[in-house]
């Protein structure tokens, strides 16, 4: 048989609900006690049901191989999500930087080009700025 303990206990909660609904007459105390253990809740299945132990590890088997193939297409799903969050992530810098770069030649731009009204509007912005600060931060 294929089934490991650590595929019956990895997809424990899902093989749970599976073999409740194929064989009704398992109780979560039975399945308790067999937990981790194939031929032990093979011999339950077998005791409780009378299902052969053949469909019993086929029925076992399937459950396992889907459980990890679900999986596996969740952790391909947020690979790939994560590569397109990455993707779209460096784009977005990649036009910012641009912006700003551009931004920067303009503003060096207009100074070297005008280089009086530059100054002036820097010392009548810094003006403005301490005002505006001097008001706020004004003890009351």
């Amino acid at each position: 048989m294929t089934v490991t303990k650590q595929a019956l206990e990895g997809n424990w909660n899902e093989l749970k609900g599976r073999l409740q609904d194929r064989w009704g007459q398992l109780t979560d105390d039975d399945l308790m006690r067999a937990r981790g253990n194939a031929n032990e809740l093979i011999g339950l299945i077998q005791k409780k049901t009378g299902a052969a132990r053949k469909d019993i590890e086929g029925f076992l088997e399937d459950v396992v191989a889907n459980g990890a193939s679900a999986f596996q297409a969740v952790k391909d799903s947020a690979r790939d999500y994560s590569q397109q969050a990455s993707e779209a992530m460096h784009a977005g810098y990649d036009q910012v930087a641009e912006s700003v770069r551009t931004g920067y030649e303009q503003a060096e731009g207009m100074v070297r080009s005008r280089p009086v009204e530059s100054i002036a509007v820097a010392f009548g912005a810094g003006i403005i700025t301490g005002v505006i600060l001097g008001v706020v931060l004004k003890p009351r």
